[in-house]
């Protein structure tokens, strides 16, 4: 049986062949176009990095709608004009998430977390037992992980496949269990870096499955400095950070930070976790921008400063907020600070007080918030705190939407989602 590949896999067997023929032909750089490649011919060694890497590319990819469209629900920025390319629709602005918005969201996140698995199953069968002390699984297992963790924290309902509907939870499930996996693998392949992601990548599903004991004792061996990322890239409009490029000031100016929580909170602190550039006066007053008053200040945001930047997935310091929470959970509020505010300290900033619980939940929240500001984990936060009914300050999200859901193009394709 013939399996169409994913557009990062295409690439890969695209382009590899043409690239060795130039090299071979010299001058002559005519090339026969052999027709669809199958996808068993990327069961060979050399391809298996490759393959890998276009999972971590499809993950990126996938981000890049989320943590944009989430950013704009959870008020971490707000439009700035434009509802077309790259803009966020009337109803965005309000914070609904609807079937009918599209399934780009959708389509990129399950793409990612299904080539993530088969990359997986590849390098397995491909590498046999010595698998299992290989970098490139643990490499793949990783990219599952995250891609799971994705899926798990910012959509409503879980679908497999084109398997029937579950709980948002299984992915969750699949993603602990695929970073549990890549420790052992990346240990017996001593490769630190990927133990450390996969470490640090479990702590936070851990949280979400609200395993707190588990979360921090994953969080408790990853140091400050520890940082995972996606990379982005300038070769096409698609490998672009998206955020960067719809808030850059040519061509789109999508969305500003103004009259956000982070444009009141940076300029009374200077934090470096949540820049933008407020320099140009510019304002925007149209249509687009009618929930917001019909006038809008342009302040682009300078987290990502240029269409290649990268976008964290798991740092050390959020680490540190894990423990905290955990211990904050337990009753324990003044060791809970001192872990959240450690990550404050280190920059020069004031450290949060709290005499009690419910100001130290607006505390934890608060420095979520910044510390994880539009890397897409916004939304998950709050489903979890609204879930668990946790106390404290944090923006207004009554009559927001928290997950993304199902789209209709799932809907009317899944047979297991009809009504009968």
């Amino acid at each position: 049986m013939t399996t169409t590949l994913t557009r990062s896999l295409r690439t890969l067997v695209r382009t590899a062949p043409v690239a060795a023929l130039a090299l071979a032909a010299g001058c002559d750089l005519k090339v026969t176009n052999p027709g669809p490649v199958q996808a068993d011919f990327l069961d060979n060694p050399a391809a298996l990095t490759g393959v890998v890497n276009g999972a971590g590319r499809d993950l990126a990819e996938a981000l890049n709608w989320v943590a944009y469209t989430g950013g704009a629900v959870t008020r971490e920025i707000l439009p700035s004009g434009s509802t077309a390319a790259f803009g966020i629709s009337v109803r965005q602005q309000l914070g609904v998430l609807a079937a009918d918005d599209g399934s780009d969201w959708w389509n990129q996140a399950q793409r990612a977390r299904w080539t993530a698995e088969n990359a997986v199953e590849r390098v397995r069968r491909v590498l046999g037992t010595s698998a299992n002390t290989s970098a490139t699984l643990a490499q793949a297992l990783v990219w599952v992980g995250f891609s799971n963790r994705h899926l798990g924290e910012n959509f409503c309902d879980g679908i497999i496949n084109g398997g029937p509907k579950q709980p948002y939870t299984v992915y969750l499930e699949r993603a602990e269990a695929a970073f549990t996996e890549a420790i052992t693998v990346a240990g017996a392949a001593n490769n630190t870096a990927l133990r450390d992601a996969a470490t640090a990548g479990r702590a936070t599903v851990r949280l979400l499955r609200n395993n707190l004991p588990g979360a921090s004792a994953d969080a408790a061996a990853v140091g400050n400095t520890f940082t995972y990322r996606l990379s982005y890239f300038v070769n096409t409009v698609d490998q672009y950070n998206r955020i960067y490029w719809a808030s850059a000031n040519q061509p789109y100016r999508a969305h500003t930070v103004w009259n956000t929580f982070y444009d009141a909170y940076r300029k009374n602190t200077r934090d470096p976790r949540v820049p933008y550039d407020s320099s140009l006066t510019i304002r925007f007053g149209d249509a687009a921008v009618t929930s917001l008053g019909g006038q809008v200040r342009w302040y682009f945001q300078t987290k990502y400063p240029a269409r290649e930047s990268p976008i964290n997935l798991a740092t050390g310091w959020e680490m540190r907020l894990i423990e905290a929470e955990a211990l904050l959970a337990g009753g324990d509020v003044a060791g809970a600070m001192a872990r959240l505010n450690g990550r404050r300290v280190a920059l020069g900033l004031a450290p949060w007080s709290a005499t009690n619980a419910t100001e130290a939940w607006t505390a934890l929240k608060r420095e979520r918030g910044i510390e994880l500001w539009l890397e897409g984990r916004r939304l998950g936060d709050f489903r979890r705190w609204a879930a668990q009914n946790r106390p404290g300050d944090q923006e207004d999200m009554t009559g927001r939407s928290l997950c993304f859901p199902i789209p209709l193009s799932e809907s009317e394709t899944n047979i297991n989602l009809r009504t009968p």
